[in-house]
């Protein structure tokens, strides 16, 4: 199928105008107490107007060479020679391409130090960005944003620095050449051609952007149909729908070649218009020229070089409906990283937040509410010690809040209502970064980087050695299983982790979380997806993961919780129960009730 080339444009919001978006690039190309950088770009801007001045030059020895030619030069170009002028011309077009190398090299450093920090501070403000916001972003989606934003920026530098703006200044000084040289008609006519020429092909482009994105639209819409009846090949097949799907598949590309049609015929008549505008009016200053040689007031060289100079300023001009649509796009796309920058962060640290100090790794939660949307409370009311060094659980149905307690120990979210505190320490007032580091989470299903083993397993301490990740490993129950492997330790275990096995990749998350050797365990629901086998294996080393450490268990399966010190039923957002294993067995309550319904299933 073919594929739309030109990117969709997207009308930028009043937020982030173009304006605003140039403006945030602003400190980023001119950095507030790099002097190096700052040097470098008055090197470049040096180096460009020198280029520009040498371009505009470069056509007068082209002049004085024909003079020459045609003897009609003053006694100082009979005296050089017309070979020596156009050795002159020959040096001036090399110097000029010269000086704009020399410009792009010494403006590259700093251009790609901008692009590294615009990337590297979303990428930052991604992660500080809150879990409520990734939970409802696709992660491809952000990635594209910041891919694209970083583009955008590129290409705007390049473009606006290295093509608009040397343009800009080339012609300007092109016009007061030829209003200096010859009269102010010639001046005239230049500046009419361009201003016609810029109108023309700014609002057939716009027409043209139109065009281009229903083309677009209706690629997707193709591309989209094809691959949803490629992907449910099998249904085609049971209902003998291959008719009905071809016939769907070609209205579909029928509309992309109305569409594609149309914008091979609106490029037609931008690259004609441009054209006739452009010939018109060098034919006008030709003529001009021209009849100025007859007159005997200008000389044959003098109609070389209006020719030159016209040649010249054309030129970049044929690209200017191209990049005007790039510049474009890429504003939207640099609207869109801004815009996500400017996304606050919904959990901070505190003015003057302390890192945690982990004495015992008490938990305490005080009447807490909380709830993702206000409208529909989560959390209502949890009063819950958890003592220093104990192994509670959590129990209740799906939707009773329990992996939600998880999260809010861990401050992914901030408390509604009422406090949670670890030592008597509020959450909330000491750094996030001292909580993160005090609290291992073994989640329900452990998620690998697609690295070696090795990597993943040393991610839990930031310069662990090997002898420190095989320790983690034996703990963990997994060493004699990597050493099976052909690479050992330097096996990759695949995106996200496919390469290995549930059971396995518990096993690594559970040595990954030993390695960082936290005071204060979370199991959230650690084995609810393993078969009953290998659950058992991970029980026991989640036991002895735990000792000397406050345990908090999440779990569904009651059958894990069994030698819990305490077990806290949670439903609907409320503390209906708590107590060991065997003092809710002989209530007959809600754990009673869960527990024989369980028994039953299996």
């Amino acid at each position: 199928m073919r594929r739309a080339t030109t990117p969709e444009i997207i009308p930028t919001d009043d937020r982030h105008s173009a304006r605003r978006v140039l403006a945030r690039v602003a400190p980023y190309l001119w950095p507030k107490g790099d002097r190096g950088a700052r040097q470098r770009i008055i090197w470049a801007l040096a180096a460009l107007l020198l280029a520009k001045l040498i371009a505009v030059s470069t056509p007068l020895f082209f002049k004085t060479a024909v003079d020459a030619l045609a003897g009609e030069g003053e006694a100082w170009m009979l005296a050089i020679g017309a070979v020596g002028l156009t050795l002159a011309y020959g040096l001036a077009r090399l110097m000029n391409v010269g000086f704009q190398q020399l410009r792009d090299v010494i403006f590259v450093p700093v251009g790609q130090r901008a692009l590294r920090r615009i990337a590297l501070e979303t990428f930052t403000h991604i992660h500080r960005l809150s879990l409520r916001y990734h939970i409802t972003r696709k992660t491809g989606g952000l990635s594209r944003i910041i891919e694209r934003g970083v583009k955008g920026v590129d290409f705007l530098l390049r473009f606006l620095l290295f093509s608009i703006g040397p343009l800009v200044l080339e012609l300007l000084l092109i016009a007061v050449v030829l209003f200096w040289l010859f009269d102010v008609w010639y001046l005239v006519v230049v500046l009419a051609t361009i201003t016609l020429y810029v109108w023309f092909t700014l609002q057939v482009t716009e027409w043209r952007v139109k065009i281009r994105r229903i083309m677009n639209e209706q690629d997707t819409d193709a591309n989209q149909k094809a691959i949803d009846s490629l992907l449910n090949f099998e249904t085609v097949k049971y209902f003998g729908a291959e008719g009905r799907e071809a016939a769907r598949y070609d209205s579909a590309m029928e509309k992309y070649e109305y569409a594609a049609i149309r914008t091979n015929y609106s490029l037609a008549f931008l690259n004609f218009g441009q054209s006739f505008l452009i010939t018109g009016g060098l034919v006008v200053v030709m003529v001009m020229a021209a009849v100025g040689v007859q007159r005997g007031d200008l000389t044959v060289g003098d109609f070389v070089m209006v020719n030159a100079y016209m040649i010249q300023i054309t030129m970049p001009l044929n690209f200017l409906g191209t990049v005007y649509r790039e510049i474009r796009q890429a504003l939207v796309d640099m609207g869109e990283m801004f815009t996500l920058l400017d996304q606050p962060a919904e959990v901070r640290d505190a003015p003057g937040a302390r890192p945690l100090q982990v004495t015992g790794g008490e938990l305490r939660f005080k009447d807490v509410h909380f709830g993702y949307d206000a409208a529909r409370p989560i959390l209502k009311g949890i009063t819950l010690t958890v003592p220093a060094g104990a192994r509670v659980a959590i129990v209740g149905p799906s939707g009773a809040g329990k992996s939600t307690i998880g999260r809010l120990l861990f401050r992914f979210y901030d408390v509604t209502g009422g406090a949670l505190l670890i030592d008597g320490q509020d959450v909330r007032t000491v750094t996030q970064d001292s909580l993160h580091a005090a609290i291992g989470v073994v989640p329900q299903d452990t998620v690998l980087f697609n690295d070696t083993i090795r990597y993943n397993i040393a991610y839990g301490l930031e310069g662990a050695t090997q002898a420190q990740v095989e320790a983690a490993a034996r703990a963990a129950r997994i060493h004699d299983f990597i050493l099976s492997l052909p690479e050992g330790y330097d096996t990759k275990v695949g995106e996200r982790g496919l390469k290995l096995s549930g059971g396995e990749k518990q096993r690594v998350g559970i040595a990954r979380t030993l390695l960082k050797d936290p005071p204060i365990l979370l199991l959230d629901e650690a084995t609810s997806a393993l078969d009953t086998g290998t659950e058992r294996d991970i029980q026991a080393s989640l036991r002895l993961m735990g000792e000397g450490r406050t345990v908090l268990m999440i779990a569904h399966r009651l059958s894990t919780v069994v030698d819990a010190d305490l077990i806290v039923v949670l439903e609907d957002g409320r503390i209906v129960e708590q107590g060991r294993h065997e003092e809710l067995l002989a209530d007959g309550g809600r754990y009673a009730a869960m527990w024989m319904r369980q028994a039953v299933e299996g």
